[in-house]
């Protein structure tokens, strides 16, 4: 596995980064909800994604204005756009596609655990990552506990050939969201991670307001309660501007197998923020789980040893990505 050279905060921290990423996508799930009860699921991943986009470039405008980098290439752009196309766009049409036909439990359940499971099996079939004992360990580990917090979630109630299509679906999106992944040191080897992260957003967010068009013109917008649209806002720059711009930057650290691997900790973050903020129950059962889900993903991305803090590298030409990584 080829390294990156990043320095200051992120190739100090990346970990750090990817966490606080996970905590952002973990507590969405929570505010998704209270938003999906009010408004069509296609108009709420238009507004999440649309949001976001916005929000990317303000911030995309004043890193300009601060001394910005060079601008990137036309194929840049395109790489950035596709992955959007991919992890934006096509995801989350799969994913509530799949959350019309199952629960939502089985979609929290499934996707950020065989997104890492797809990322890393991958890499392994490329050649492209070595399989550690620690590392199989980590994501068998991991699955497990999985199941474990599927059981004690319930899942198994309501079984029917709808929710098999449904779950299949959730496999798909978690398909989209390991290519997704892995598209993460292409698209950063020419450009840094904001603009990626901005233009990513912004063509997912275009595609998913022309699909979700039809489902918006029929809804009563001026009847939309104020803390919809508090959860809104929320989840436009949490879990989707700040949480996709700090996942891309993990990755450019870390590489994406180890990125992908901390989705494990996305089902305990989103059930606990559901029991908390929402009154849903948390059985002694899921807190097995989301134990042993904890321990698997702490062994997989450390490999068994404590990760140790690395030194700022020496400056080098910026948004330099070399490697086997490259998918």
């Amino acid at each position: 596995m080829s390294s990156t050279v990043t320095s200051g905060p992120v190739g100090s921290r990346p970990y750090l980064l990817l966490a606080t990423t996970m905590l952002l996508w973990g507590s969405g799930f929570s505010s998704s909800k209270v938003i999906v009860d009010q408004l069509p699921p296609s108009v709420v991943a238009a507004l999440r994604f649309g949001g976001g986009a916005l929000a990317l470039l303000v911030a995309l405008r004043l890193s300009r204005q601060a001394g910005g980098r060079p601008r990137p290439s036309p194929r840049d752009w395109a790489r950035a756009a596709g992955a959007g196309v991919l992890g934006v766009f096509v995801y989350n049409l799969l994913f509530f596609w799949g959350l019309s036909l199952a629960p939502a439990i089985d979609g929290s359940t499934i996707v950020p655990v065989m997104s890492p499971v797809l990322t890393t099996s991958f890499l392994l079939i490329a050649g492209q990552e070595k399989a550690s004992a620690a590392r199989v360990a980590g994501l068998a580990t991991g699955a497990a506990g999985a199941v474990i917090f599927f059981v004690g979630s319930g899942g198994e109630a309501g079984a029917g050939q709808g929710r098999l299509v449904g779950d299949l679906l959730f496999l798909l999106s978690a398909c989209c969201w390991a290519a997704f992944t892995l598209s993460g040191r292409r698209v950063l080897a020419g450009i840094d991670p904001l603009k990626a992260t901005t233009y990513a957003t912004l063509s997912g967010a275009v595609l998913l307001a022309i699909y979700s068009a039809p489902s918006a013109a029929e809804v009563a917008w001026q009847d939309v309660p104020a803390y919809v649209w508090l959860n809104v806002a929320f989840v436009a720059l949490g879990p989707t501007a700040v949480a996709n711009l700090l996942y891309y930057r993990g990755i450019g650290a870390v590489g994406p197998a180890s990125a992908s691997i901390m989705m494990f900790v996305v089902p305990v973050v989103g059930t606990t923020c559901s029991a908390v903020f929402l009154g849903e129950s948390f059985g002694t059962v899921q807190a097995a789980g989301a134990a042993v889900l904890l321990v698997g993903a702490v062994l997989a991305v450390t490999q068994g040893r404590l990760p140790v803090r690395r030194r700022a590298a020496t400056p080098e030409p910026a948004h330099t990505t070399q490697g086997t990584n490259d998918a």
